[in-house]
C-alpha cells in the first residue's frame, strides 16, 4: 500500500457515517425543508442564536444538503460550505449553484484552505458529534475567525444519548450506533456521545468565551406534525445549542 492509500485509509475511518450520508444526501435534499427535527426544532434555535449575517464572511461547517448556506446566502451574506460527503457537496452546489464557495472537506483535518482571521462566523449545525477528538476542530475555528468571530453550534443533547441508548458511563466519549428513517429504507448512522464536560472544555481551551447555552422547545409547528415526539421533547432535550465568541 503507497503513503497516499494509508493517509486515505486513516481519513476513511476518522470520518464516521460517510457512507451513510452518501446514500442520504438526495433525501437530505428533498425533505430537509420540512423535517420536523430539522424545521421545527433545531433550525428555529440555531438561527435565534445568529447575529446580523448581512455582509458578514460565514463558514457553514458541515453544510450537508445546504440548507443553511442557502438562507445565509439569501440574508447577504458571503458562505463558504464545506461538507465530507461528495454527495452533500452536490447537493448544496445543486440547491445555490455558484452563489457561493462549496468545498469537500474533513472536519477531522486542518482547514489550510481557509485564511487566519478571515471568517466573521462559523455555524456548524448537528456536526461536530461526528468528531471524536474536538481539539483540532475548534483550534482551526478559532484560527480563522477574526478578534469578533462567533461560534455557533448544534449537537446531540448529552443527556439524550446517554438515556436513549442506555449507556452505563455517563463520562465515557464512545461511539454510537443508530438507525434512521427514509423515505426509502433506514440507514445506519454512527455518532461520538460525550459528556457535558468534553463539549464545553474543548471550546474554551481552544479560546472561546461561551456566551450562550439553549436547551429550547419546539415550535408549535412540530406539534401539528407530530404531537407524541412534541410532548416528549418538551420534557426531554435532543439537541444542545451553544453560542461562543473569540477572546
Amino acid at each position: 500500500m503507497n503513503s497516499k492509500s494509508k493517509q486515505d485509509q486513516v481519513i476513511s475511518n476518522d470520518s464516521i457515517s460517510l457512507n451513510s450520508y452518501e446514500e442520504m444526501a438526495e433525501y437530505y435534499f428533498k425533505y430537509v425543508d420540512t423535517k420536523p427535527f430539522n424545521a421545527y426544532y433545531e433550525r428555529p434555535a440555531t438561527i435565534s442564536l445568529l447575529p446580523q449575517v448581512k455582509g458578514k464572511k460565514i463558514l457553514d461547517a458541515g453544510c450537508a444538503a445546504g440548507w443553511y448556506t442557502k438562507w445565509l446566502l439569501d440574508k447577504g451574506a458571503s458562505v463558504i460550505a464545506l461538507d465530507f460527503s461528495p454527495n452533500m457537496i452536490e447537493m448544496t452546489k445543486k440547491r445555490v449553484g455558484n452563489s457561493a464557495k462549496v468545498i469537500k472537506a474533513d472536519l477531522n483535518e486542518p482547514l489550510d484552505f481557509i485564511e487566519d482571521e478571515s471568517v466573521d462566523i462559523v455555524l456548524s449545525s448537528l456536526t461536530l458529534h461526528y468528531i471524536k477528538n474536538w481539539n483540532l476542530v475548534m483550534s482551526e475555528f478559532n484560527r480563522i475567525l477574526n478578534s469578533d468571530g462567533e461560534l455557533i453550534i448544534s449537537i446531540h443533547h448529552p443527556f439524550m444519548d446517554f438515556r436513549v441508548f442506555n449507556r452505563e458511563n455517563y463520562f465515557l466519549t464512545e461511539l454510537l450506533d443508530d438507525e434512521w428513517n427514509t423515505n426509502n429504507a433506514k440507514v445506519k448512522v454512527r455518532f461520538y456521545r460525550r459528556p457535558l464536560s468534553e463539549i464545553i472544555n474543548p471550546i474554551i481551551d481552544a479560546g472561546f468565551i461561551i456566551e450562550r447555552l439553549l436547551e429550547p422547545m419546539p415550535i408549535e409547528e412540530f406539534k401539528i406534525a407530530h404531537p407524541n415526539t412534541f410532548d416528549r421533547l418538551t420534557k426531554n432535550p435532543q439537541f444542545l445549542f451553544i453560542r461562543a465568541k473569540k477572546c
